[in-house]
Formats: C-alpha cells, sequence, structure tokens
C-alpha cells in the first residue's frame, strides 16, 4: 500500500482483454542492456559520436529494434537506478508494440518527428518536445524517414514535476506546459498476428 497521493491508477475499458495473448517467449535484446559488469569502469570524460541513423534504402529498423544503451546505473530488479538510451530507426512499428515494464520512458526526439500511439491516445512528438512514457502503459512509434533521439528510463520511481522551493512560481515548468493525449481507440483485426514486446528485468520478450 501507499499514501492516496501516490497511488498511480488507471482504468481501461478493453475490446480484448490484456491477459489474451500467447506466453511470452524470451527474444534477443540486440543493443539494449542493463548490466553494466559488461564494461569495465572509466573516470575520464567521454564523449560520443551522432549514432548513425539507417538510410530509408537500408533494412528496416523500427523503434524497438534500434534501441541503444549507452549507460546507467542499478538496475531493475531491485527497483532503483536509471539507464540513458539511444534509438534510431527508419520505419514504423507495424502491428506490435511496447511494453516497459521496468520504469518509465522520457523520450526526447533529436531527428525527426515520432507518433506515439498508446492505450489512452496519440502523441506527435517533434524535436525540442519531451515525451514520458509511464511504466506498463503499451505503445507503438510510427515514424516519417530517418529518425534518432535519446531515451532516460528510471526504475522505480515516476517522473513528476518537482516543488518550486526557494527559486519561485516561474523557475520550473509548470502543469499547464504538459499536453495529454485525447482519448483514442481502434478496433481492427490482424489476420498475421499481433506482437506486445515486454521488457522485463532488463530482458525483451515477446
Amino acid at each position: 500500500t501507499c499514501p492516496r497521493p501516490a497511488n498511480k491508477r488507471s482504468w481501461l475499458y478493453r475490446i480484448l482483454p490484456s491477459v489474451k495473448h500467447k506466453p511470452f517467449t524470451l527474444v534477443p535484446c540486440g543493443d539494449l542492456t542493463e548490466n553494466w559488469d559488461e564494461v569495465e569502469p572509466d573516470p575520464n570524460q567521454l564523449r560520443w559520436l551522432p549514432f548513425t541513423v539507417p538510410k530509408s534504402t537500408d533494412k528496416k529498423v523500427d523503434f524497438v529494434a534500434g534501441l541503444h544503451t549507452i549507460c546507467g546505473a542499478g538496475n531493475s530488479k531491485s527497483r532503483n537506478g536509471i539507464a540513458v538510451h539511444m534509438y534510431t530507426c527508419n520505419t514504423s512499428m507495424a502491428d506490435r508494440c511496447f511494453n516497459n515494464s521496468d520504469g518509465d520512458f522520457l523520450i526526447v526526439p533529436q531527428q525527426g518527428e515520432i507518433l506515439v500511439t498508446t492505450e489512452f491516445g496519440k502523441m506527435m512528438v517533434e524535436p525540442n518536445e519531451i515525451c514520458v512514457i509511464q511504466q506498463g502503459m503499451r505503445f507503438s512509434v510510427d515514424v516519417f524517414g530517418e529518425t534518432r533521439g535519446y531515451i532516460l528510463e528510471v526504475y522505480g520511481a515516476h517522473f513528476e514535476l518537482p516543488d518550486l522551493g526557494p527559486i519561485g512560481a516561474n523557475g520550473l515548468a509548470n502543469p499547464r506546459d504538459f499536453l495529454y493525449p485525447v482519448a483514442w481507440y481502434e478496433d481492427r483485426k490482424v489476420p498475421t498476428g499481433y506482437t506486445v514486446i515486454n521488457k522485463y528485468q532488463g530482458k525483451l520478450f515477446a
């Protein structure tokens, strides 16, 4: 249990129950990881060259396939820590969605706008904007060309607006600066099947 103000909850009327799917099986994670022991610690200043964006003529890479982990601390099993990822993609997620059971995603497009479709509605996110997808929310990402951006993932805690404190009423973002999607749903059949990709304890399942 937790205090009522901190007890976050959502309620959806679904066409099909969320449990109506086949058992999840482990799938390759690609460049996505939270095993920080894979690399030796380095106290020196580091910087990375921009990740190469797959060309429209290259092999099709969607949002999930184009996830690359850069750095992080802690892990999702202990419900404490963060991870920083990049995404590079050139095609939309067709008949599949992503569900992060480990934490919240804060998505920052750097090149190309993205259309994020969630169970609560759609959001068009452009460079110089941010998008927060909370833990457990299923979503898909449509792109309109060669696309790249950053992701900050937090385990355990949720993204919240900080208290203003001594900096006054105008020093930080206000709730009115954030937009919420308009309710939307779709009812369609997918003869070839629809894939739900679940990130759970740093691994991918589908």
